[in-house]
């Protein structure tokens, strides 16, 4: 019966995101919206991970078995695919380099910014 709520809680916020979808003349998709409100309602706090915790390892634990239908489709028309298989793969390599430069100086930013606070809330401390 825990699963159960689980998944009816989750399944309510992607329902939350379609109603968004439809509502907002924004281009983004219904499940971005879901995501946003999820994310959102963690970090406030108004739901706890621990209310989604069990429905959501089950998701990530079959997440491998969602991709196997686009991969099938994606053989169905590898004739296709080959045609333009110089440009996918540049776009793949240069979308993956531009990823990991930007996360890793996100990565930095946030480490650096980290360590000051730290320092500041240490100063403050010896200072008392």
């Amino acid at each position: 019966m825990k699963y159960i709520k689980q998944f009816m809680i989750i399944i309510g916020i992607s329902f939350l995101g379609e109603i968004l979808h439809s509502l907002l003349p924004f281009p983004v998709p219904a499940s971005i919206y879901g995501l946003l409100l999820l994310f959102m309602l963690l970090i406030t706090g108004l739901l706890k991970l621990e209310q989604i915790e069990g429905a959501a390892e089950f998701f990530l634990a079959i997440m491998p078995l969602l991709f196997l239908s686009p991969s099938v489709g994606l053989i169905t028309v590898m004739d296709q695919v080959m045609g333009a298989f110089v440009p996918i793969v540049g776009t793949i390599v240069l979308s993956t380099i531009v990823t990991t430069v930007i996360t890793g100086v996100v990565t930095q930013w946030v480490i650096k910014l980290f360590l000051k606070r730290k320092k500041a809330c240490d100063k403050g401390e010896n200072g008392k």
